[in-house]
């Protein structure tokens, strides 16, 4: 009896211990399960930066929300077209020309462009400088004056029409005419008229030179076709740094004074590829002996 009784006290001691056990075990296991479904552990917050850097490939990130007239996508070309030229070789374009030439002029390489197709008549112009470096005169159309004396305004001088002045590093080029209605003039009595025998008178006539450079350095003139000219078609006045290339100029064998190119206190000049085909002398003799000058001629 005594065996059984302490068999049976040592069963009831094992069962409570083991069922002890089995608890602390579930106990446990709940415990982190319900951890990990319910609390998972929060992500680290976001880095935040004060001033992000500036996107590498936007030199510009503060674009001109009102861009000039004329502007390109680039900001460097400005076509008369977009301040008003018309184009249709009676239009007065002369205000157009003068408000692209003032906005090129203030922007570094930029392009004044008289586009193809036009044909563009202006009055008398002094484009002044100093400009900007690399500013560039495209005439891919039709430039011209007023058709002879009547119609040239009498406020503007009769001794020239395009000026370009005090300019530094100047392209005056592009595939197109500069045409200069020198008939009319021409025909004025006080004309020297050649005759045929090469013979001319010498009454004084004023008469516009066609395209004149006055106190400009490095100046590049080339591709142009510059035509019937009043009296020179171009001169430079106390320029130095000259490189004229491809470029041809004409009109008819009996226009009076319409020399090809005339210099005047001039250094440094270098013309190349060009043709003068109006029976006058591309360079004057009076031009090369009037001052010391340096010039290639190929």
């Amino acid at each position: 009896m005594r065996i059984l009784s302490g068999i049976l006290v040592v069963y009831l001691i094992s069962t409570l211990l083991f069922g002890q056990l089995i608890y602390v075990a579930r106990g446990r296991f709940h415990y982190h399960k319900r951890r990990g479904l319910s609390d998972p552990p929060p992500p680290p917050p976001p880095a935040v930066t004060a001033n992000p850097p500036q996107v590498p490939s936007d030199p510009y990130p503060n674009p001109n929300p009102d861009p000039a007239p004329g502007d390109s996508d680039s900001g460097c070309i400005f076509d008369v077209t977009s301040f008003g030229a018309v184009g249709d070789g009676s239009c007065d374009d002369t205000a157009a020309f003068k408000a692209a030439w003032k906005a090129a002029c203030a922007v570094e390489s930029s392009v004044v462009l008289a586009p193809e197709g036009g044909v563009f008549k202006i009055t008398s112009t002094i484009f002044s400088g100093p400009c900007k470096p690399g500013l560039v005169f495209q005439l891919d159309g039709v430039l011209m004056p007023p058709d002879g004396p009547e119609e040239w305004p009498e406020k503007d001088s009769k001794s020239q029409w395009l000026v370009f002045y005090r300019l530094d590093g100047f392209t005056f080029a592009g595939k197109g005419t500069v045409e200069g209605n020198g008939q009319k003039w021409w025909d004025l009595p006080c004309k020297p008229h050649r005759g045929p025998d090469g013979s001319s008178s010498s009454e004084p006539c004023v008469s516009p030179t066609m395209i004149r450079f006055f106190m400009s350095n490095n100046i590049e003139v080339g591709g142009l076709r510059i035509q019937n000219s009043p009296q020179f078609h171009m001169k430079f006045d106390g320029c130095e740094g000259v490189s004229i290339n491809d470029i041809q100029i004409s009109s008819p064998k009996l226009s009076p004074n319409t020399d090809g190119i005339h210099l005047g206190n001039t250094r440094s000049v270098a013309i190349h590829n060009s043709v003068v085909s109006n029976e006058k002398e591309l360079i004057p003799q009076r031009s090369l002996l009037s001052h010391r000058s340096r010039i290639l001629a190929e």
